[in-house]
């Protein structure tokens, strides 16, 4: 199962579409040399962590 779910995913960003954006943006800025947010992230990919960021709060996109 993957972690963290995409019904987690969706209770902080409601788009699928801005979730991706969102998620691939942030795992570009990680792949060159960017400071994660969440401090241990399960994940060592990129895009894992940027998911991991979205689900605890830390990127959000503004209305």
């Amino acid at each position: 199962m993957l972690e963290p779910s995409i019904d987690a995913l969706q209770k902080r960003i409601k788009s699928k579409y801005s979730l991706v954006t969102l998620s691939a943006r942030r795992a570009r800025q990680l792949s060159e040399s960017k400071q994660p947010l969440v401090e241990k992230s399960k994940s060592h990919k990129f895009v894992g962590m940027a998911l991991e960021e979205i689900e605890a709060g830390k990127l959000y996109i503004e209305n």
